[in-house]
């Protein structure tokens, strides 16, 4: 698959739009949370470029965990569909969907 890691993840947001996708990573050293919703992606630990073209999780990123939340999604009480997803895993996901 030729798609970057962060236009799969907003691909599968964009077809399964009752999911929010939480991804802890590690860029260049340091861990961000972003958050993947109807196509879109955002950091919560660090701004984000208003640029859509600048991806929020370039490809040499290091995935540590995604977590599928249920759509709205409460940082309070959120709604898990499933923890802790490693990237193998998310990928079968991702193609169940075509993306």
């Amino acid at each position: 698959m030729n798609s970057s890691i962060n236009k799969r993840l907003e691909q599968y947001t964009a077809k399964r739009p009752q999911e929010v996708l939480i991804v802890s990573v590690e860029i260049a050293g340091e861990q961000d949370e972003i958050a993947i919703f109807k196509g879109f992606s955002s950091s919560l630990t660090r701004p984000t470029a208003f640029d859509p073209d600048v991806p929020v999780l370039p490809d040499e990123a290091k995935i540590i965990k995604i977590d599928r939340v249920a759509s709205p999604y409460n940082p309070e009480t959120p709604r898990y569909i499933q923890q802790g997803l490693s990237w193998d895993n998310m990928q079968v996901l991702l193609s169940e969907v075509g993306v």
